[in-house]
């Protein structure tokens, strides 16, 4: 039978953290709790909703827990109302302790909480994953890599391939991750300092997302486990794991062309803003394209708007070169590749009006590259 007492606001740091895996709406009722298993030495609190899940341990030995244990012992409660109460508990410390029948109390400060629980029996297992090699990054890094690429994903489960992020490591250093909802792609490559053994997944772009938000920046690095099914993602508190999408990624090298007509470098910022306020009345219209004009004099963004306005602006650049060239294209392509880019000046280059066009940051310091498709216009 459970009991022990722990700092409130950490207890609500760590359950909030471990019920990102966890959905209200979830087909298996079960999944709609939260594992709690106390050993002598720490807490391990456990969420899923079947593609993640999540454990999350509080050890004895962490000084910000105020961690007391008094008895072991294992209980599940509904996730949501149990982390509410929680949080709307009036002392610093909390008071945990199971009494007959799964039932639990909780005691801070002058109130009393008694919740019904169920028995831990009837959560699914979670799957084995091998920790043996791990392949070691920066969380930093990391997170940094799943912002350039992961938003470039599709959204539409039509093709559930491309709503992943392809992840590949060749001859044991070359990393490579990119994304592609088949009108834009992101790929960014990079070298490892230290080898590790090959791989090539698909891992899903919600679940990268939900990753970047646990693993915060105080968590200096992540171990990466494969099976064949799943990633773990590893540090010294937390494990999450996530199930691998299944299918062939598509080609994507195939897409990247050497040979450009036209190049132009612009101040990042003063495009994404200048394409924002395109955005604005092009969203207005069915097919919200912009029109881009350059030529030898200067280079202009068009947009017209039947029933908001119209869009006239000379743009910024930093230099110009190649043949004169009109192109219309998504605007919220543009504006969240811009976003993704961390350098000051981006250069795009383009091959014709109906053909990609890549963006590259200027300072040639990752190997980053863009790609999207234009929109073709009477």
């Amino acid at each position: 039978m459970i009991q022990f007492s722990i700092n409130r606001s950490l207890f609500i740091q760590a359950l909030n953290a471990t019920k990102r895996a966890i959905s209200s709406k979830n087909a298996i009722p079960i999944l709609s709790t939260i594992k709690i298993e106390v050993s002598q030495s720490d807490i391990t609190l456990t969420g899923s909703n079947g593609q993640i899940s999540i454990e999350n341990t509080i050890p004895v030995t962490d000084e910000n827990a105020g961690l007391l244990i008094s008895s072991t012992g294992s209980v599940l409660l509904e996730a949501n109302f149990f982390i509410n109460i929680i949080s709307s508990l009036p002392d610093l410390t909390l008071d945990f302790k199971e009494i007959e029948q799964h039932q639990v109390v909780l005691t801070s400060g002058k109130s009393e909480i008694t919740l019904k629980g169920k028995d831990v029996e009837q959560y699914p297992r979670l799957q084995e994953v091998s920790t043996e090699n791990p392949l070691i990054l920066e969380t930093k890094l990391l997170k940094s890599i799943i912002s350039e690429t992961a938003f470039a994903a599709s959204v539409q489960e039509s093709r559930p391939i491309l709503t992943g992020v392809h992840i590949s490591l060749q001859n044991n250093n070359e990393f490579k991750a990119v994304a592609t909802d088949s009108h834009r792609m992101s790929q960014r490559k990079l070298n490892l300092e230290k080898n590790a053994n090959n791989f090539d997944v698909v891992i899903p772009s919600r679940s990268l997302r939900e990753f970047t938000a646990v693993f915060t920046e105080d968590i200096e690095t992540v171990e990466i486990f494969f099976s064949p099914s799943q990633i773990l993602f590893r540090s010294e508190h937390i494990s999450f794991y996530t199930r691998l999408l299944e299918g062939n990624y598509p080609d994507t090298d195939r897409l990247l062309i050497n040979q450009f007509e036209t190049e132009v470098v612009f101040n990042t910022q003063s495009l994404r803003y200048a394409m924002e306020r395109a955005y604005l009345i092009s969203n207005a219209t069915q097919n919200g394209t912009v029109k881009l004009e350059i030529n030898q004099e200067n280079v202009r963004a068009h947009v017209n708007s039947p029933e908001v306005g119209k869009v006239n602006e000379e743009l910024d650049t930093v230099e110009k070169s190649g043949e004169d060239l009109t192109i219309s294209f998504n605007p919220t392509y543009l504006i969240e590749s811009l976003k993704a880019l961390k350098s000051e000046t981006v250069r795009i280059r383009f091959i014709s009006p109906v053909r990609p066009f890549t963006l590259t940051p200027d300072d040639n310091e990752q190997d980053f590259i863009q790609l999207i498709t234009p929109v073709r216009t009477n």
